[in-house]
């Protein structure tokens, strides 16, 4: 089979899904801004990520959602038939292109990023939102599944339902958890928690509990339970100056539940001291 032929092939499996996923491994496809995670080992046998769900300005917090956001359109360049890695590239504004590298392991999605500014003007692009749709995993709906959610703070693991939940926004509901060195007038434009989380780890149990499903990144411009079961780790970009590249890298987690070994994880992964 020609190149170009085989080339046809391995996108139209990676967009369709069809990955086969009888070894528990995660297995990984994308198809018009929705990257999916499959494995046998994740209730319904998979999760569903908004990739990207945004493109955010900065002056966020208290403006509206559709002046914030920044045009974008993303493409799907190579994939592994087999569902372990593909790469995209996102243009944004017609002015900053974004490669990403998504490798899938046993137990985690690997998320490499460079940002380019190909333009000679400043890009006002302060953070982007990877939407990780966690209802059939946890076994909840929007009214009670924050519940099974967490962040970290000074006391450890903390379920959402039990830190400071704010109600006061432009838009309700949702609750945003802003880490130090933030910025409040840049995030998103819904509650914003007192509570501080101490680091850029968000995550939910299963339904039995017996799993957790984790998302952060290297730097954090907030954590975010959202508005159609969802939580996010919102990666911080801190905008391009003309020609500049900046490189990000993000993990998703699938684990048994334990949380000691997920945090050892997250601190070797993003070199941090534990």
């Amino acid at each position: 089979m020609r190149r170009n032929a085989v080339t046809a092939v391995v996108l139209a499996a990676a967009m369709t899904g069809a990955c086969r996923n009888d070894d528990g491994r995660l297995r990984i496809s994308w198809k018009d801004n929705v990257l999916t995670l499959h494995s046998d080992r994740l209730p319904g046998g998979r999760v569903r990520v908004l990739y990207l769900e945004a493109f955010c300005r900065r002056g966020s917090t208290d403006r509206a959602w559709n002046e914030t956001t920044l045009p974008f359109q993303t493409k799907l360049l190579e994939a592994d038939a087999a569902g372990s890695w593909l790469n995209l590239e996102t243009l944004v504004d017609g002015k900053v292109t974004v490669h990403h590298e998504i490798q899938a392991g046993t137990d985690e999605v690997d998320f490499r990023l460079v940002l380019t500014n190909n333009s000679d003007q400043a890009v006002d692009v302060e953070w982007a939102q990877p939407c990780l749709q966690v209802g059939e995993f946890t076994g909840r709906g929007q009214q009670d599944y924050f519940e099974k959610c967490f962040v970290f703070t000074q006391s450890g693991l903390t379920r959402m339902h039990e830190t400071h939940r704010e109600t006061k926004a432009r838009y309700t509901p949702g609750q945003v958890y802003v880490p130090a060195g933030i910025d409040l007038n840049d995030v998103n434009p819904r509650p914003i928690s007192r509570t501080r989380p101490i680091n850029g780890l968000v995550g939910c149990f299963s339904a039995d509990e017996k799993l957790v499903l984790a998302m952060a990144w290297d730097q954090v411009q907030e954590l975010f339970q959202g508005v159609i079961v969802c939580i996010h780790s919102d990666f911080h970009i801190g905008g391009l100056r003309p020609g500049q590249t900046k490189r990000r890298h993000g993990k998703i987690y699938l684990m048994r539940n334990d949380i000691d070994r997920l945090l050892l994880r997250y601190h070797r992964d993003f070199g941090l001291k534990h």
